[in-house]
């Protein structure tokens, strides 16, 4: 075990002062979580409104330049699979012949 790796447990309170392992801690037992509470649809519509308040929608413009990107992108990695697929198939076809 290297310095960095006995520093580490040190922090983590594995091992005590002298280097030697920490006796092993006891953990209560825990309680079981209480079950959710169920909200009215009309108060989870009411929530959601709310949070929906809160985002920040992109404009026309911004959505417009997005979806020209994300379209682009598209074209130019169909046509490049495109090639490589045809490429791959012209050569497999002439090992093969």
């Amino acid at each position: 075990m290297n310095r960095e790796m006995k520093r580490r447990m040190a922090r983590q309170g594995q091992v005590t002062e002298d280097g030697a392992p920490a006796p092993a801690k006891r953990e209560t037992p825990r309680r079981p979580a209480p079950k959710p509470q169920r909200t009215k649809p009309a108060e989870f519509l009411r929530e959601v409104r709310g949070e929906l308040r809160k985002v920040a929608w992109p404009t026309r413009a911004e959505t417009i330049n997005y979806s020209t990107v994300v379209l682009i992108a598209l074209v130019v990695l169909i046509t490049l699979i495109f090639f490589l697929d045809l490429a791959f198939s012209h050569a497999s076809l002439w090992l093969f012949k």
